[in-house]
């Protein structure tokens, strides 16, 4: 009974943060099951895993039983890269499983540990040591928080208020590297309550985000295309308009579900396209459009050739027009004008080619 007192005091604000967590995913109705249930299953990855080091530093403290400590060592410095990677594809659609795979073999080599104490073990007194792969696990960690940075901001709208909590989020956990070298092994005690939390505020401004975002393609809805063209339009030097291609003809033979697949497949090659300050929208069922902040022309072509590259990739096509401010002297209305010109021009020229009457 004294241990579960113990518990609680300990971990009171980790548990607020999971209770908290869950009320917010069943009442959020911006989140669709699948994620919900992936969040759920972190949730009780982290209670599990502040279970285990409370058990595992009851114990050190105890000065009893080292062969459990050993095994309740190896499930920590284990869970938290899975940890991450269940982060990455909770929050990453179309993320696939082999994500796990390097953690996975990280919780391998610590099992191993168990016996061998190639990475850490406990000596008769529970003291720890530290074996030839002793650092391991911090590398893990650190390897997979950057990795959570570039997968999140590669597959964001990359704006900076998207950016922000991604790279809060992987401070959160980089500090499990740095603290336990500056503070000692009593940070690991607070460790799960930081990502709890991290994950928490991390959420919030995912739900914040997905006011702005279209529910279907990921992209920036046709409201925070307004809003930016009003609030960022002296920033704005380069617009890219772009038009699916025969989406109709694709609705009507195989059904909308198809041309929402075909949606999704080409938003997937604009994100992959764009670059940091070039936010991409979809401001209409097949109209998509880029606003390029500070961009370059030469960043405008490249982004327009890597697009062109990604499309052809696909089964799918679109048609595309730009407009590029050289001189300042066009304002974001006579900008888009000119872009959506020649975006339909080249729409008009693909039907010509191909010999579809629209």
């Amino acid at each position: 009974m004294d241990a579960l007192k113990d518990y609680i005091i300990y971990n009171w604000a980790l548990i607020l943060v999971l209770i908290a967590f869950v009320i917010m995913l069943m009442i959020t109705v911006f989140i669709d099951k699948k994620t919900k249930i992936k969040m759920y299953i972190l949730i009780g990855v982290v209670f599990l895993l502040s279970i285990i080091v409370f058990i595992e530093f009851y114990l050190v403290n105890l000065k009893i039983a080292p062969e459990v400590c050993n095994v309740l060592v190896a499930i920590r410095y284990s869970m938290t890269p899975i940890i991450i990677a269940l982060i990455i594809i909770a929050t990453v659609k179309q993320m696939r499983w082999y994500i796990v795979i390097p953690a996975l073999v990280l919780a391998i080599i610590n099992i191993v540990s168990i016996f061998t104490g190639i990475v850490v073990r406990f000596d008769d007194d529970c003291n720890l040591k530290r074996g030839v792969l002793g650092y391991l696990p911090y590398i893990g960690v650190g390897v997979y928080s950057v990795l959570l940075v570039y997968i999140l901001i590669r597959k964001s709208n990359k704006q900076l208020t998207e950016i922000i909590p991604i790279v809060f989020m992987a401070f959160a956990f980089l500090t499990g590297i740095v603290f336990p070298l500056v503070i000692g092994k009593d940070y690991a005690k607070i460790f799960c309550t930081t990502m709890a939390i991290a994950l928490f505020v991390y959420y919030v401004f995912l739900i914040l985000q997905l006011t702005k975002k279209d529910s279907l393609s990921g992209l920036l809805n046709r409201q925070a295309y307004y809003s930016s063209i009003q609030d960022d339009y002296k920033e704005i030097t380069a617009v890219v308009s772009i038009d699916m291609n025969g989406l109709k003809v694709i609705n009507d033979t195989q059904g909308h579900l198809a041309g929402d697949k075909a949606i999704v497949s080409l938003s997937n090659c604009f994100i992959e396209a764009s670059r940091y300050k070039q936010s991409v929208y979809r401001i209409g069922g097949d109209e998509f459009i880029i606003l390029c902040r500070k961009t370059s022309e030469e960043e405008l072509n490249e982004l327009i050739t890597k697009i062109k590259k990604f499309v052809s990739e696909t089964d799918y096509s679109c048609s595309i027009g730009y407009s590029y401010n050289s001189s300042d002297d066009k304002d974001i209305e006579e900008m888009v004008k000119i872009s959506d010109e020649m975006m339909y021009a080249d729409k008009a020229e693909y039907y010509s080619r191909n010999g579809i009457k629209r």
